[in-house]
């Protein structure tokens, strides 16, 4: 599995995935916003993906974002089909590996109440990485709970 910068030629893959998950996180296929952030992003270099073999769709793709001591997980997203084969793992452990220590890494997910919270798989999946709950984070676009996850790195 290779995890690699994303690129503009990548949008298309990434609004694939996007409306994989919108009934989770909400519209963003037609959303102007989401577009803006996916391109700022690639621009600054702080998207990674995972292209399928054919090389053309993705498997997975992360935003990143913040600086040190503080760095944030922004947004992940995994095929349906490439689930639980350890694409997401390989995003975060490429975006860990590139943060400078020490720091923390936040993430917002879904809030234990949250109708993805157990389908989605996001708060288990977090917690096998090392992540911590924490405190109750801004409601979702589609009105579902969120939550703060945390995850210490030492120098």
């Amino acid at each position: 599995m290779q995890v690699t910068p994303a690129t503009h030629q990548d949008v298309d893959g990434f609004l694939s995935l996007a409306a994989e998950v919108e009934n989770w996180f909400g519209p963003m296929v037609d959303d102007p916003d989401f577009h803006a952030l996916l391109h700022k992003n690639i621009q600054r270099a702080t998207t990674l993906v995972i292209r399928a073999a054919n090389g053309t769709s993705l498997l997975g793709g992360l935003l990143t974002g913040g600086q040190p001591p503080t760095y944030r997980l922004t947004w992940l997203v995994v095929a349906a089909a490439a689930r639980r084969q350890g694409v997401g793992q390989a995003l975060i452990s490429r975006a860990i590996d590139s943060f400078q220590r020490p720091c923390r890494v936040d993430v917002i997910t879904f809030g234990d109440n949250h109708p993805a919270a157990t389908p989605s798989g996001a708060r288990a999946f977090y917690e096998r990485l090392g992540f911590h709950p924490g405190g109750e984070a801004p409601r979702g676009p589609e009105g579902g709970t969120r939550q703060w996850y945390h995850l210490t790195l030492p120098a």
